[in-house]
């Protein structure tokens, strides 16, 4: 992945980085951009609240991180193709998730454009331009930051995308993609409207929770002058409704997370 593909590859999670600064939350800086910001591995740490002699040698103090949640019981999925309205009244918004501060996704919802060479990888490279295959009918996209981060230098950045399908292809969308990690676990390389071409050296699955009605979760592997850069994915699907949870880190090569409870938050949510 060269660094122009980086900013390709990242342009819904810097989006949401750029929202994060109206949220009072400080975006840490890497990389060649460094107005830009990146998409940070998650870091559960508050450097205001805890003295450098009292954070675990990991930067995260307990008193930051989530509480243990027991799984909501989601009730049956209507199986109904919601419209945009519906979409944006099933989204998370502040308040639903204690800590996390949710928005819309400034700079309006263009998605990527980036093609896989091998047919096998296109839904990888689908929900990596924010358009999971088959195509939606509706979308709407998100932004989530854990306010508690302020300050810090890595933060959580989690973006969002609910997509509405008809005929059965919100399943497919969960097929080919449980499908393609299979396929593809050697990478791919891909080719954007522009020309650039990126290379994703590995893929591999990553622990599902078990939400919705089905779900998978992985990390793709691209790189930006030779460092590692881990894409992290979680796709769920209830009833017509698929939602995506993608962050990335572009500070380390370590595996990002989305927290769990955003995951679940978001399923219960969709009718």
């Amino acid at each position: 992945m060269s660094t122009g593909t980086a900013g390709r590859a990242r342009r819904i999670v810097m989006v949401a980085a750029a929202v994060a600064l109206t949220a009072g939350v400080t975006t840490g800086c890497e990389g060649d951009d460094k107005a830009e910001g990146d998409a940070k591995k998650p870091v559960k740490e508050s450097a205001s609240a805890t003295p450098p002699e009292a954070t675990p040698s990991n930067g995260v103090p307990p008193e930051a991180s989530d509480p243990p949640v027991p799984p909501d019981a989601e009730r049956p999925s209507t199986g109904k193709t919601l419209t945009k309205a519906e979409l944006t009244q099933a989204a998370l918004v502040t308040g639903d998730v204690p800590n996390y501060v949710v928005t819309p996704m400034q700079g309006g919802e263009e998605t990527g454009t980036e093609k896989a060479d091998k047919p096998d990888c296109r839904p990888l490279a689908a929900v990596i331009n924010g358009a999971p295959e088959p195509a939606a009918s509706a979308a709407v996209y998100r932004t989530i930051v854990d306010k508690r981060e302020e300050g810090n230098e890595k933060q959580t950045v989690v973006t969002t995308i609910l997509t509405s399908h008809t005929g059965g292809s919100a399943d497919a969308v969960l097929k080919s993609v449980r499908t393609a990690v299979e396929a593809c676990a050697g990478g791919f390389t891909t080719h954007g409207g522009d020309g650039g071409a990126s290379t994703y050296s590995e893929v591999k699955k990553l622990p599902t929770q078990k939400v919705g009605d089905d779900a998978i979760a992985y990390q793709v592997t691209g790189a930006v002058d030779g460092a590692k850069v881990p894409l992290v994915f979680h796709v769920v699907r209830r009833g017509a409704t698929v939602a995506t949870f993608y962050t990335a880190n572009f500070v380390d090569a370590e595996t990002p997370e989305i927290p769990a409870v955003l995951v679940q938050k978001q399923s219960a949510k969709l009718p």
